[in-house]
């Protein structure tokens, strides 16, 4: 009862939210998403499909699928700022270049993107104008791609006309920011740039701004991921849930390891000992390769890429840990596993590489163990029957 209560109330909060938002002046007002979804080829129907999708993705009730799909409609009413570091574009590349667009992508493009770089028409000082009307202006969503070089070495990345640094600008933009992400594992850990010996002091976003950051790391990160933390943001006002490195608990909750496709195989102690062997043609675990799942918290086994077709495990190569902190130096090398590191396991936390060498006889003996026990006692009240 009292979860229904507060289902309830968080109901009513959003409901609230959202007919605040669409009394606010749309960014395109000549733009209606549901029109804009059929001229690619999408229904209403696929719509709501598509909503019930990211409801369920952030852990909301199926009672909130109608106001997921009211928060995409009226996305054009909150600003967005979205600002590059030092990175590869990756991320943005993630989310609007697709052989098709996805509903995902669409929906990013309809909203008011008062500034992204990659996208944006304008260039030079015209450029560096629509980035400082927007943030005089307030009340935005702040995006930023890529880590910063901090300090001393801020020189290393300078930005627009001005020259100014990378830093200045992140720190400037996020000072009047209705909320702030971190997008990708460059602008929430630091990336690559990071990566020893760091030559340009490159830092997360979290580092350069006071502010509350939510991370949302990948390499690229899931475009779900993207859009589902501006769908929450919308239909609530407020920080999702976050776990110890401020990432949201609706996508980084689980291990890759927790929902892998062939789990079984290394629960069964079924391993592919190099690419290309007979275990790699029958699908074994890739753990003795490289992969990092036992150790990275993500959703790609659910969400997957390129239209959700595939992702690095079903294609054959093990997960590298890429949303993870300082992956780039923790988790290498990416093809050959981590020895004499302890993680959760329902064994006592015993070291991955013995695991993979004794989990499958462990659980076969287990198993045995309570069949035989089974066996004994239905004997027993058989008898007593």
């Amino acid at each position: 009862m009292k979860a229904q209560i507060v289902s309830d109330e968080l109901l009513q909060k959003a409901q609230e939210r959202l007919e605040y938002l669409q009394s606010l002046p749309a960014h395109n007002q000549d733009r209606n998403l549901i029109q804009e979804l059929e001229s690619k080829g999408f229904s209403r129907r696929d719509f709501m499909k598509w909503a019930g999708m990211m409801t369920a993705a952030l852990s909301l009730p199926a009672s909130f699928t109608p106001l997921a799909a009211k928060a995409a409609e009226v996305a054009n009413r909150i600003p967005v700022v979205w600002l590059h570091m030092a990175e590869c574009t990756g991320c943005s590349e993630s989310l609007l270049r697709s052989d098709a667009p996805s509903i995902d992508s669409l929906i990013f493009d309809y909203i008011s993107l008062d500034y992204h770089e990659t996208v944006m028409a304008a260039a030079g000082h015209q450029a560096s104008k629509s980035l400082h009307d927007a943030v005089h202006k307030g009340g935005y969503i702040l995006m930023v791609e890529g880590g910063i070089p901090e300090g001393k070495s801020e020189f290393y990345l300078t930005i627009g006309a001005q020259a100014t640094t990378g830093a200045q600008e992140a720190r400037e933009a996020a000072q009047n920011a209705a909320a702030i992400f971190a997008i990708g594992t460059c602008s929430s850990f630091g990336g690559v740039q990071a990566a020893y010996p760091n030559p340009t002091n490159a830092q997360p976003l979290s580092k350069i701004t006071n502010k509350p950051v939510i991370n949302v790391p990948g390499c690229p990160p899931s475009e779900k991921n993207i859009v589902g933390n501006v769908l929450h943001y919308i239909l609530f006002g407020t920080l999702p849930s976050l776990d110890a490195y401020n990432r949201p608990t609706w996508a980084y909750g689980l291990r890759i390891h927790d929902l892998c496709e062939r789990r079984g195989r290394f629960d069964a102690g079924q391993f592919v000992e190099s690419f290309g062997d007979e275990g790699a043609q029958k699908g074994y675990c890739l753990y003795k390769v490289g992969c990092k799942g036992p150790y990275t918290f993500n959703n790609c086994s659910k969400l997957r890429f390129n239209q959700h077709t595939s992702w690095p495990i079903q294609a054959g190569h093990g997960c590298i840990g890429c949303s993870e902190p300082n992956f780039w130096d923790t988790m290498r090398p990416f093809e050959e596993p981590i020895g004499n590191r302890l993680y959760s396991t329902s064994f006592d936390g015993l070291g991955a590489d013995k695991t993979a060498n004794n989990v499958g006889g462990v659980i076969l003996g287990v198993a045995a163990v309570g069949i035989a026990a089974h066996a004994v006692v239905s004997a027993i009240k058989k008898k007593q029957d």
